[in-house]
């Protein structure tokens, strides 16, 4: 379809980014702005999704089962304002709402000229929330806050409108962004409205209003020679990779040949083999994209994150999209256990890398360092969720891999150690706050505020080191009875504290290879908690279980029951075995030490020891004092 058609004027072009902290109802938006559009026939959307009606936009497998964003995505819709004989497009931009995930939201806001903030009306603003605001105001965006869920039990609307206009003071926001827009919703009962107390509860008709009266338009000069920056990337089979981004000045077209210029300066000529515009959640090839509109370009020699196409005879980058810097590290290492290669298809270490090096061409907030030993790669990420959501996308697509305990990344500012410190907020019941402000405190955590947001709900602010939120959330879930919810953000580099508590159990290792037997299991169950049942297939090394006491126990966990000639008078009696431990990716992740592993495959997720050997483990850790001792002397 040519541009002519289908172009719109950059004043009535629209660019918003949505952005939340995760669970306050931002997808579930998105969905009810797309069913009440009216750009899709009746059953489409629906269609869509396999006939699912929710999460639309949360179309990746990992994103339906955990009912999170991980990646950013865009649609685009039309909405023409009752009487007004005006036709917008606005162009949706989506991102996830988990700080683990903000190299997303840092790359995607350079589209947008606005964005709309949800914050849930019971919950108010959370750890993530601070974090976009902060870079909304950053990038000189037009914020409008929608206060969701005001139909949720307890909720607090005009409460939380005064927390947030107290956020914006504290963030140092201009007076012209204290002037901010406020909508009330319910996301999932699908309305809003700009007076709480007396507005219609009807649409989201109010959501449209504001993002055409509140957003600015686009003030790209259509006129000057062309930039288009590059904020995200596609992949195609039959086009290969296919770079998403915004048309800052002038136009693109079809067939038009396009100066790429690399974020180190190095400048490759190509020329555009195909152009899509965004239309609903689809793409529409046209022949032009103009200054101010959003489009995908397909026929680039090569084409990364940050490049900027320009005319060639006025070859001029935009400035390249940064995001902060990653706060903890993992080794990642190919599988050399027992079991090895039996469960997976990729498993060797130049697979490992090849992935890895795809990884970062598009997930801009990572990082990547050569081991030890050529079998080995530190990867750095935003959190434990980032980097678990790699490894979990990695097992499915058939990899092998063992990962190492998870370490804060440790700066050098201006000749002080420093490490990250994080802002933690639980949501927790009032009778488990004694409780979760020791556990807290034992790790380095410092109590900010308390407030009560119920009768039977506690809303406590700390600041803690990173190190310290490691393995916290499973004993914060157990001191809850699961009631507690946990969230933390980034909040600066700061002098290293002193050494963070570890673990407080040892584990239980498998002295013999073979078939678990309820035999063992039985006499294991007086000694800890099992991570494995009857029947499970064991290798010298493995952890099979949590001990009840702070060292570590061999155990033959295979072991068999003695047949005897002898008759016993429980011989009959019935034993029942204590439910075995399973634990997901994130939460085996938090629960090793430093010389533990975590093997994962595409069929199974195990604990082993790094030195596998019992007796070349001793002999490991004699050395380790013996140097110690010499370093003291």
């Amino acid at each position: 379809m040519s541009s002519a058609s289908t172009a719109i004027a950059s004043t009535n072009i629209r660019n918003v980014a949505i952005i939340a902290h995760v669970d306050h109802g931002k997808t579930s938006l998105v969905d009810k702005l797309l069913f009440q559009s009216g750009d899709f026939r009746s059953g489409e959307l629906e269609k869509l999704q396999g006939g699912q009606h929710g999460l639309i936009m949360d179309s990746n497998p990992l994103e339906r089962e955990r009912g999170i964003t991980i990646f950013s995505k865009n649609c685009a819709v039309h909405y023409s304002p009752p009487g007004s004989g005006e036709n917008y497009l606005i162009n949706i931009l989506d991102t996830p709402g988990h700080s683990d995930f903000g190299g997303e939201v840092e790359r995607v806001l350079r589209m947008a000229d606005g964005c709309l903030l949800l914050v849930d009306a019971f919950d108010g603003p959370m750890p993530q929330t601070r974090f976009v605001l902060t870079k909304a105001l950053e990038f000189g965006l037009k914020p409008v806050i929608i206060i969701n869920k005001c139909d949720r039990p307890g909720a607090r609307p005009l409460e939380v409108h005064d927390e947030i206009f107290a956020l914006f003071i504290e963030l140092g926001a201009e007076d012209i962004a204290l002037d901010f827009p406020v909508v009330y919703s319910s996301a999932r009962e699908g309305w809003a409205t700009t007076d709480i107390e007396k507005g219609e509860r009807k649409n989201l008709q109010a959501v449209f209003d504001v993002i055409i009266q509140k957003v600015p338009a686009p003030k790209d000069d259509p006129t000057a020679p062309l930039q288009m920056l590059v904020c995200t990337l596609d992949y195609s089979d039959y086009v290969g990779r296919i770079g998403i981004g915004r048309v800052y000045s002038g136009s693109i077209k079809t067939g038009q040949q396009v100066c790429t210029i690399k974020r180190d300066g190095k400048r490759e000529m190509s020329k555009v083999g195909k152009l899509y515009r965004f239309q609903g959640l689809g793409r529409q090839e046209t022949d032009e994209v103009h200054a101010g509109d959003l489009c995908a370009v397909v026929g680039l020699n090569s084409v990364d994150i940050s490049d900027t196409l320009c005319d060639p005879a006025f070859p001029s980058p935009l400035p390249p999209v940064t995001v902060d810097e990653p706060t903890i590290t993992m080794v990642f290492r190919i599988n050399d256990g027992p079991f090895g290669g039996t469960e997976g298809s990729s498993i060797t270490s130049r697979q490992i890398r090849e992935r890895l090096e795809r990884e970062l061409q598009t997930n801009v907030a990572m990082r990547i360092a050569p081991g030890r030993n050529g079998d080995e790669f530190a990867v750095s990420g935003r959190g434990l969720l980032h980097l678990g959501i790699l490894l979990e996308t990695m097992r499915r697509e058939g990899f092998e891999i063992t990962v190492g305990k998870p370490e804060v990344i440790i700066k050098l500012i201006d000749g002080v150690v420093c490490e990250p410190v994080e802002l933690l907020v639980f949501d927790c019941p009032v009778s488990s706050v004694g409780s979760i402000m020791e556990m807290v405190s034992n790790r380095r955590g410092e109590l900010k505020s308390m407030d009560s947001r119920s009768d039977t709900l506690t809303h406590l602010t700390f600041e803690i080191p990173s190190r310290g939120i490691i393995g916290l959330r499973g004993r914060v879930m157990t001191a809850s009875g699961g009631e507690a919810t946990m969230h933390h953000s980034f909040l600066r580099y700061a002098p290293a504290q002193g050494e963070t508590p570890h673990r407080q159990n040892g584990v239980l290792v498998a002295t013999d290879p073979g078939d678990v037997t309820g035999y063992a299991c039985e006499l294991a169950s007086e000694r800890g908690i099992l991570f494995v049942t009857p029947g499970d297939k064991v290798y010298v090394g493995q952890i099979v279980g949590e001990h009840n006491r702070d060292n570590d126990l061999p155990f033959h966990i295979t072991r068999p029951k003695q047949l005897t000639n002898f008759r016993v008078s429980a011989k009959e009696a019935t034993v029942v075995l204590k439910g075995a431990r399973r634990m997901s990716l994130e939460v085996a992740l938090e629960y090793i030490e430093d010389d533990e592993l975590v093997e994962i495959t595409p069929k199974s997720i195990r604990l082993r020891k790094r030195i596998l050997d019992e007796n070349a483990r001793k002999r490991s850790d004699r050395q380790a004092k013996d140097k110690a001792a010499a370093g003291v002397a």
